[in-house]
C-alpha cells in the first residue's frame, strides 16, 4: 500500500471536514451563493498565481486541458452551491453523510470509463464504509417538520457530481499528470462560471459581501481548493476505487471536528457504533 496516496487521500478528507464546518461561520452573515462568489474565485487566483511555479505546462496535453475544463464546469462549482446550500439547510453533520455516498457513484462511473473493476473484497469495503456512515445518520434526531424534504437531496446531488468528476479527471490525469494542472483549470473555469451566474440574475446584492462572512469565506475556498488538490494527486498515484472511498470517510473528521469548533457534544452509542463500522470498512477495503 503506497503510503503517500493514504496521507494525500486521508488529507483530502481532513480538508473537506475543515471547510464543511468553516462554512458555518460564514453563513452566519452571508447567503451560499454569495459565499461561493467569493470561495471559488479566491481559490482560483492563487491557484493561477502560483501556475508558473507547480503547473507543467511543458507536459500539457489537449484531451486532459478538456477533461479538466469540463469537470470544471461542475466542480467545485455546483458541489460548492449544493453544499453551502446544504450546510445552512440541514448542517454540516448531515450534509457530510449523505455525501458519503460519492463513492458508490466514482466506483461505477469509473468501471464504464477506466474499466476498474472491483474485487469483492474492495466491493464489500465500500459498502461498509457505506453502512458505516448511514448508521451516522440514522442516529441523528428527527429531522424539523419544517425542513423541506428536498433539501436532503441537495448533498445527494453533490455526492452525484464528486463521483463523476472523479473518473474523469482520472482519465485526464493519464495523458497530463500534474494535479496542479488539473485544480487550477478546474477552479479557473468554475469561477468563470461563478462570475457568469454572478451577472445573470436580478437583484443582485452588493459585489463584494460584508466582512467578516467573506473572509470566512475566503478561507473555506482555500480549505477546498487543498481538499480538491490533495485529491487530484491522490487520484494521480491510485485507482478510484480505492480513492474515492478513503476520502468519502470525511463525515468521521466532521464530526471530530464540529465537537472541537462548533462544542456539539452529541455523542451517542449509535453514533459511535457508526464510527467503529466505518473505520472497519476502511480496514477490509485496505486488506483487501
Amino acid at each position: 500500500m503506497d503510503p503517500i496516496l493514504l496521507a494525500l487521500a486521508f488529507g483530502s478528507a481532513f480538508c473537506f471536514a475543515l471547510a464543511l464546518v468553516l462554512t458555518q461561520f460564514g453563513l452566519r452573515t452571508v447567503a451560499p451563493m454569495d459565499g461561493a462568489r467569493v470561495s471559488v474565485p479566491v481559490t482560483a487566483l492563487v491557484f493561477l498565481m502560483l501556475s508558473p511555479l507547480t503547473v507543467g505546462y511543458a507536459q500539457w496535453h489537449p484531451g486532459s486541458l478538456t477533461l479538466f475544463a469540463a469537470a470544471g464546469l461542475f466542480f467545485p462549482v455546483a458541489v460548492t452551491l449544493l453544499t453551502f446550500a446544504a450546510n445552512r439547510l440541514i448542517g454540516p453533520n448531515l450534509t457530510g453523510t449523505l455525501g458519503n455516498f460519492t463513492p458508490l457513484f466514482a466506483v461505477g462511473i469509473a468501471a464504464l470509463l477506466l474499466g476498474e473493476v472491483p474485487g469483492m473484497g474492495q466491493m464489500a469495503g465500500i459498502a461498509v464504509i457505506c453502512a458505516g456512515i448511514v448508521l451516522l445518520f440514522a442516529r441523528r434526531q428527527a429531522l424539523p417538520h419544517s425542513l423541506p424534504a428536498w433539501a436532503l437531496l441537495l448533498p445527494l446531488a453533490a455526492a452525484l457530481i464528486r463521483g463523476l468528476v472523479q473518473p474523469v479527471v482520472k482519465l485526464g490525469l493519464e495523458d497530463w499528470p500534474d494535479p496542479f494542472a488539473a485544480v487550477t483549470v478546474g477552479y479557473v473555469v468554475s469561477a468563470i462560471v461563478i462570475a457568469v451566474l454572478r451577472f445573470a440574475r436580478t437583484g443582485n446584492g452588493p459585489l463584494v459581501p460584508p466582512a467578516p462572512g467573506r473572509n470566512w469565506f475566503a478561507a473555506v475556498g482555500i480549505v477546498n481548493g487543498l481538499a480538491v488538490l490533495t485529491l487530484y494527486a491522490a487520484l494521480a498515484r491510485g485507482p478510484v476505487t480505492l480513492v474515492a472511498p478513503l476520502v468519502a470517510c470525511y463525515p468521521i473528521f466532521t464530526l471530530l471536528l464540529n465537537r472541537i469548533v462548533l462544542r456539539d457534544r452529541n455523542l451517542s452509542l449509535q453514533m459511535a457504533g457508526g464510527i467503529a463500522v466505518t473505520v472497519a470498512g476502511v480496514a477490509l477495503l485496505l486488506a483487501s
